[in-house]
């Protein structure tokens, strides 16, 4: 079955949904979602967006703090970009229907703050941001007609000709069909791959969709090594997946071990409003060092009022595991959180494949560096969309082609799907016990044989068999950790987010690790 359409959006976080109400004035859009619309890790945000609204702070201010955090590795073309265009994209999401907070008493936005930032410049609304913007924005999606949702599909492949992206061959979940799409445009705004590692604050679809299918197409990857650990998630073997805010940290929460201590000035006399870099790796080597496999986060010590207005989703989260967090200290665990690296991009989303876009977390603009600073996130996802959008309306390619249907003559429908759940788990394990936290050439040397002769496997699997939506995840979460691990290999430094007991050290000159399927061969 064929569809056409003039811009194809593939992923519906805040990136994607803000592209498509950009498009929408001009183009026909569609959008496909592998589960609902709003199942994004745009949704689990919780923390809120910097930008720069406070009389006290400046833009210069944002921006060092944004280029501290990147380790020397930022493009300062693209933090300044992004960060110029803050206040702006702040503005767009009020008008779009986002309720950010305000203070009781005074009526402006309450901000709070992160580590790493200089000041209070973090707008959210209570501790469920991402859930209020991803809300907002699918309500104003549903109520547009030039926009079109396919949930529950997913991208196979994207269709290039001539080093020109022409749509994508993706998959009906519910009729297990291959659907081809032409497109004129295409978006890639699928999320990070923090899914290849076995704990991570990222929903079950986080599998580096969109980062797989760039490379396959032959799109430049960067800084794929660069994988953001957030210090604390919920430790509990029935937590699935669930963050503990930065913003606690921000209004006073501490750290501490099993016998109550503090230890955060142990490492770094910033203390708990550290970089999550370093904060992760402190909770990491304070673990090592006690023996134990989580540490405690504490803010019992506020006003049980202010803590329950602040953080009311986190609150009743923990009450439901037996944790009271007005009076209980939290159990908390480093877990992976963000991909800083991804498809390398201009300042408009542009790929090196002409009318293909990359945005959000799929992307790789600069902006990040080595490690990404708290709340960048998802005022990425609004200033880059908002770029791509009017990047495409200046280059729109108009010919939309009529593209060969999907080929699964030569395959069988497979009778056991075991392969499937072991190299899922097999995977994740690797990626957690060999890439995480801390590395060592030793570690990753052994994690590259592993993952290769897994990636093999899957491969083979592909050719002979049908597919389904879940070894297509797979398919890609396997290409991922391969990359990640190659990443990793050729970084002979500790900057940012990589940290290696092998070279500890930093090198004066700071570059992005860029590979391509020219340079690496799989």
């Amino acid at each position: 079955m064929l569809i056409k359409t003039d811009v194809l959006i593939i992923g519906s976080g805040a990136a994607g949904l803000t592209a498509a109400l950009e498009l929408a004035d001009k183009f026909n859009v569609l959008i496909i979602s592998k589960e609902t619309l709003v199942d994004s890790s745009t949704w689990y945000a919780q923390g809120g967006i910097a930008a720069v609204l406070a009389k006290e702070d400046t833009t210069e201010s944002h921006i060092k703090d944004t280029l501290i955090a990147g380790d020397g590795l930022c493009d300062e073309k693209a933090v300044r970009f992004c960060i110029e265009n803050g206040k702006s994209a702040i503005d767009w999401l009020i008008n779009s229907g986002v309720t950010f907070t305000k203070n009781d008493t005074t009526n402006d936005f309450h901000l709070t703050q992160e580590g790493g930032h200089s000041h209070r410049r973090i707008i959210h609304a209570a501790d469920a941001t991402g859930k209020e913007v991803s809300d907002s924005l699918a309500a104003k999606v549903l109520k547009n007609k030039k926009i079109r949702i396919l949930e529950n599909h997913l991208a196979v492949d994207l269709i290039i000709e001539e080093k020109k992206c022409r749509g994508a061959y993706v998959f009906d979940k519910k009729k297990e069909e291959v659907l081809s799409i032409s497109a004129g445009a295409t978006v890639l705004a699928t999320g990070g791959a923090s899914k290849v590692y076995l704990y991570t604050s990222n929903p079950d679809g986080a599998s580096g969709d969109g980062i797989a299918l760039a490379w396959r197409a032959g799109c430049e990857l960067s800084n794929m090594e660069f994988n953001q650990f957030h210090p604390t998630c919920l430790y509990h073997p029935d937590a699935k997946s669930f963050l503990i805010s930065e913003a606690l940290r921000g209004e006073g929460a501490k750290l501490k071990n099993y016998k109550g201590n503090q230890f955060m000035e142990a490492y770094d006399s910033r203390k708990e409003l550290a970089p999550r870099d370093v904060v992760s790796r402190s909770i990491d080597a304070e673990m090592k060092k006690t023996g134990n496999d989580n540490v405690f986060l504490d803010i019992s010590h506020k006003d049980s009022d202010e803590i329950k207005q602040a953080f009311p989703t986190i609150l009743k989260k923990c009450l439901e595991f037996g944790f009271d967090i007005t009076k209980d200290p939290i159990p908390v665990v480093p877990a992976a959180h963000y991909t800083c690296g991804g498809v390398k991009t201009d300042l408009n989303g542009q790929t090196n494949l002409k009318n293909l876009y990359a945005i959000g977390e799929t992307s790789c603009t600069g902006l990040h560096g080595a490690n990404r600073m708290a709340s960048n996130s998802l005022l990425e996802c609004v200033v880059f969309a908002k770029s791509s959008a009017e990047s495409i309306k200046l280059n729109f390619d108009s010919e939309i082609i009529d593209l060969p249907n999907w080929d699964n003559s030569k395959v069988i429908r497979a009778g056991e799907n075991i392969v499937i759940a072991h190299n899922w788990d097999a995977t994740r394990r690797l990626m957690w016990d060999y890439v995480g936290v801390v590395r060592s050439n030793n570690r990753l040397e052994m994690a590259k044989e592993k993952i290769k002769l897994i990636f093999e496997e899957v491969e083979n699997f592909y050719k002979n068999y049908e597919i389904t939506s879940d070894f297509i995840e797979l398919r890609n979460l396997v290409l991922v950790a391969r990359i990640i691990i190659e990443s990793a290999i050729k970084r002979k430094e500790s900057r940012g987010l990589h940290y290696t007991i092998d070279y500890p050290e930093l090198k004066e000159k700071a570059i992005p690790s860029n590979l391509s399927k020219d340079s690496v061969r799989f």
